[in-house]
């Protein structure tokens, strides 16, 4: 495809994807300029910006009528503005956002192995285990926005006031946890190069742990000195017991039945299950578990794939099994089962034609699980 490329516009594969990263920009930004109803409003504003607007203030949703934004706070008038045709927003994920959310992914990946390249970097699984705790970090540092949330509920200002708070909420935290990654990761290789230090990945992993622990600091902080923030340390405790037995019972039953799955991948793979098993539980714990652990009432998803599991659950299961077990369980064997699977594909032959890539899906796989599942545990851990 890049010798195609090149071959056909005499351009390099770098600047062929920047060509088309410029080209999609500049008719987004034309089209909204020409056509501003329907390709802001009823677009961009309706599925991205206008979610982030709802999240950032506190709102039930965020309502876009003649090129003027409304902020509503009870569902009712939501569902009042959505019937006579106006543009809503709510808080949260759509499935539309979560495919655009994958293909604007999907370009990005494109873009970080190009700088990769130029770097020359990325090459081995060091790489990958130093940039663990920025997975962590991302998650974390959506929860503080959580946090904002809380606060402005309870008519104390945040940390970070909108718009300055987008900053930490989907899809724009994706460029922040990125940037700040990036300014790590050139650090760190820098003072390797330079010879301050033996190794890059050690000052890597520890300007990780360093952004991470100052997030949940200062969530730790909230808890000690706000009424809005609460704190339970029993549901993290919880959390991380459950998703590593998970995640060792998961990898026992590949070792001794199909010990292939992680021939390409290795202890990374046990890693990769581990952070999906941490999603999968923090979601059983914070949908079902919240009243049993914490006195407080369960939380609600935030992501559309955990409330179909938890919708088609409650469909199928009877009342009176869901009424112990609850329905948001099968969400963690789907995590458990789609993170082998994935494991499964990344074989030895793939890191050895390609390391660079290889590393970063893992990682990718990686961030799309524990991310999230970060975001979840400690929301229910702090009662945001």
């Amino acid at each position: 495809m890049s010798t195609w490329v090149a071959d056909r516009f005499g351009l390099s594969p770098e600047r062929a994807w920047g060509a088309a990263v410029a080209a999609i920009t500049g008719l987004l930004v034309v089209g909204s300029i020409v056509f501003p109803r329907v390709v802001y409003d009823r677009f961009l504003w309706r599925y991205f910006w206008g979610p982030v607007v709802a999240d950032g203030r506190g709102a039930e949703c965020a309502v876009r009528a003649g090129g003027e934004t409304t902020l509503v706070t009870s569902a009712e008038a939501c569902a009042e503005a959505a019937a006579a045709g106006k543009v809503v927003a709510s808080p949260g994920y759509t499935t539309f956002s979560t495919v655009s959310y994958i293909v604007i992914l999907l370009g990005m990946l494109i873009g970080v192995l190009f700088l990769l390249r130029r770097l020359r970097i990325g090459e081995e699984y060091r790489f990958f285990y130093a940039l663990f705790p920025f997975v962590l970090f991302g998650g974390a540092l959506r929860t503080v926005e959580d946090a904002g949330v809380a606060a402005m509920d309870a008519g104390t200002e945040p940390l970070i006031a909108f718009p300055w708070s987008a900053l930490i909420i989907s899809p724009f935290i994706y460029f922040t946890v990125f940037g700040v990654t990036l300014v790590c990761v050139l650090a760190a290789y820098a003072a390797a190069d330079r010879g301050i230090v033996d190794d890059y990945a050690t000052p890597l992993f520890g300007a990780g742990t360093a952004v991470l622990l100052l997030a949940v600091g200062y969530l730790g902080f909230l808890a000690a000195t706000t009424d809005y923030v609460d704190f339970y340390p029993q549901v993290a405790t919880l959390v991380l017991v459950l998703a590593t037995a998970a995640a060792a019972a998961t990898w026992k039953l590949i070792e001794a039945f199909e010990p292939s799955i992680n021939r390409g991948t290795g202890v990374a793979g046990l890693v990769i299950i581990w952070g999906h098993a941490v999603d999968g539980v923090a979601n059983v714990i914070g949908l079902d578990w919240m009243p049993a652990l914490t006195g407080t009432p369960d939380l609600f998803p935030k992501h559309v794939v955990n409330e179909l599991v938890v919708n088609l659950t409650g469909r199928f299961l009877p009342a009176s099994i869901a009424a112990i077990t609850g329905d948001a369980w099968p969400f963690l064997l789907v995590k458990l089962v789609a993170a082998t699977f994935v494991v499964w594909v990344f074989n030895g032959e793939l890191f050895e034609e390609s390391p660079r890539y290889t590393l970063l899906l893992l990682l990718t796989v990686l961030a799309v699980g524990l991310g999230p599942g970060t975001r979840d545990m400690l929301r229910a851990t702090f009662g945001v």
